[in-house]
């Protein structure tokens, strides 16, 4: 039997994640910042070191999805949970001999070139340049640097210590409706990337069971963590063939349907 430990489990991406093992025969043991109504956390600051050290005994692996996920914030706001918060949980997993750890990267670690301006770091230019995950870092914010830090970090317990790493840069995850508003608020830059980024929640499930189950052929590995977008830049073939990730869902599917059903009712 495995233990899965999850961080920043009452999160968008922690409540995918907790789904993803709805059915499967894994042990997960879940941690947030405070404890969550209708979800039984163990509240963990992951900027205590002694605190991580102690919620990490036991496990197996770690999906560590705790941090300040803000692309516009401070680098005072930022450091702490996702510099010094992300060294604890290498360092508690290291200590507490885990097999493995899922490191919530993103997108923001690589979107510099292809943002319209530094400023704006959810909106793409008209031709963005396909990025591969073994190119090299191109952080859009103080939180992409951070995430850019943390596949850094992860390369490093990967080969000082053997522990197998994925760095998953996750998308933009939203809902079908989510997805829809999105797009409809936005002007063309905000949509394209929004078009590009889109992770299903059915997706998301999929890339997170695979990259904390799936065997690696090597460690450290990124992989990007999208849906089947057909406006995406972020190659997603290698997660394809390294995780077996098997992504359903596109973004242009979803508006295309909304446009057809509403000609549809204006017609019918």
């Amino acid at each position: 039997m495995t233990n899965v430990a999850i961080t920043g489990a009452s999160g968008t991406v922690g409540r995918e994640a907790i789904a993803a093992f709805s059915d499967r025969d894994e042990t997960l043991t879940l941690f947030s910042h405070s404890e969550t109504e209708g979800l039984e956390t163990t509240p963990v600051d992951i900027t205590e070191r002694q605190a991580v050290f102690d919620a990490l005994e036991g496990q197996d692996v770690v999906i560590h999805l705790a941090a300040n996920p803000d692309p516009r914030a401070e680098w005072d706001t930022v450091s702490g949970p996702n510099v010094e918060g992300l060294y604890n949980v290498y360092a508690a997993a290291v200590e507490n001999d885990l097999e493995r750890i899922v490191f919530a990267s993103s997108n923001h670690a690589v979107n510099m070139e292809n943002t319209v301006s530094p400023i704006r770091p959810e909106s793409t230019v008209a031709n963005p340049e396909v990025v591969r995950p073994d190119d090299p870092p191109d952080p859009d914010t103080y939180y992409g640097v951070t995430k850019a830090f943390g596949e850094a970090m992860g390369a490093y317990y990967a080969n000082r210590h053997g522990l197998d790493v994925v760095s998953l840069r996750i998308g933009w995850l939203l809902t079908r409706d989510e997805l829809r508003e999105e797009c409809a608020d936005r002007d063309g830059a905000g949509e394209r990337y929004v078009r590009a980024m889109w992770l299903s929640p059915e997706d998301c499930r999929r890339v997170v069971e695979a990259a904390a189950t799936h065997s690696l052929r090597r460690t450290p590995l990124i992989a990007h963590g999208i849906s089947d977008n057909a406006e995406r830049f972020l190659s997603l073939s290698e997660t394809m063939l390294e995780l077996g990730y098997r992504p359903q869902d596109d973004s242009q599917t979803v508006l295309e349907d909304e446009v057809n059903g509403r000609t549809g009712l204006e017609t019918g």
